[in-house]
């Protein structure tokens, strides 16, 4: 139970990820959604979640979530593939009917899973992502429950975010280990016809994805889906769009230093940013 009283009033609508790939669903979300404020959770300090356990990475994502609400959201995009997979149902099952039964958080698989079916044609599919999100079998979970006898397929990617988050995702370097594992990838199963990026990093390499893919591979990024999901949720659910304000503002927040996930956060957005460091002192 939360130890803290939650605003009632209409806030911003919350986006958390452990580091700085939930930035390139954020930034989908607001350009599907602009009218909207929304604030920006990533931390960075204790990123990378994938290769940690699932009970650090709920009791990490539970945190943030906590944090969120707080800071008045009522709604809260985890958009982070890891916390997804390793913390998203138990936050929602567990944890929200003590927090407050009318606040949701809502993942980044779902929303890809879910238009899957409109896109591949033999139903042979094919995911890329971090160790921890692979292992987590989530989307062949997901995908199964969506899709009976669909064949997934996962390969984890673990040099692709470091590459990203140190700037060098477009070096002649960065084509050794994307080629890498799109060949083990295949290797594994060579019918795949479509392949998820299922991890928030990985838009940035999309240009060398593509062009280490056969040309009839579909590449599914989940940003703009998230984002269509998002959209479709609101509207079905009034009660819950009008709990989120109207100011087309965005504040982002950072565990580690603001200054860093100012400079890093420009790789992902294109544009200079100001962050706030948050303490995590609850």
């Amino acid at each position: 139970m939360t130890r803290f009283k939650l605003p009632q009033t209409p806030g911003p609508i919350g986006v958390f990820d452990s580091g700085y790939g939930g930035l390139t669903i954020l930034k989908s979300i607001r350009e599907e959604l602009p009218q909207y404020d929304y604030m920006y959770l990533g931390d960075n300090a204790r990123s990378p979640y994938g290769p940690r356990s699932f009970e650090v990475v709920y009791d990490f994502t539970l945190q943030a979530v906590n944090r969120l609400f707080s800071l008045g959201c009522h709604l809260v995009i985890l958009a982070c593939n890891t916390a997804s997979a390793k913390a998203l149902r138990s936050i929602q099952q567990k944890d929200l009917p003590y927090i407050d039964a009318d606040r949701r958080v809502l993942g980044v698989i779902r929303p890809t899973v879910e238009i899957i079916g409109d896109i591949t044609q033999n139903f042979h599919v094919g995911v890329l992502a971090t160790s921890g999100t692979i292992k987590s079998e989530s989307y062949n979970i997901e995908l199964q429950k969506f899709y009976p006898g669909i064949t997934v397929t996962g390969q984890p990617c673990p040099m692709w975010v470091p590459l990203i988050e140190n700037n060098e995702f477009q070096s002649e370097g960065a084509d050794f280990f994307v080629k890498k594992y799109i060949d083990q990838l295949l290797e594994k199963d060579a019918e795949i016809d479509t392949i998820i990026l299922g991890c928030t990093h990985y838009p940035l390499l999309i240009d060398k994805i593509r062009k280490y893919c056969p040309n009839h591979i579909k590449l599914i990024p989940q940003g703009d889906y998230v984002a269509s999901s998002l959209a479709k949720y609101l509207k079905n659910h009034p009660e819950m769009e009008q709990c989120c304000t109207k100011g087309g503002k965005c504040q982002f927040l950072t565990s580690e230093s603001s200054e860093k996930f100012t400079e890093n956060a420009t790789i992902f957005l294109n544009k200079e940013i100001h962050a706030e460091k948050i303490a995590w002192d609850f």
